[in-house]
């Protein structure tokens, strides 16, 4: 019974570590993908690319800010 357990424990090791190569992998692609969508994201590591996502978000919210006050300027009667 005793190689049973280890046959077991072998596997699970086997089945996590497939996982965590997987999320590893998936995260890598997320971040490739962001780093195609903030500008100036190319080649930045991820803390860094984090922090421009962080500051693009801002920069997008201003601008519908922005937008919206201007429409509401434009259609006072």
């Amino acid at each position: 019974m005793g190689s049973k357990r280890s046959k077991n424990a072998k596997i699970l090791a086997r089945r996590r570590a497939k996982t965590a190569a997987g999320a590893t992998s998936s995260i890598g692609m997320k971040v490739k993908k962001l780093q195609k969508i903030v500008p100036g994201g190319q080649g930045l590591k991820p803390d860094r690319l984090l922090l421009k996502t962080a500051e693009y978000i801002l920069l997008l919210r201003l601008q519908i800010n922005a937008f919206q006050i201007l429409t509401k300027l434009c259609n006072i009667p």
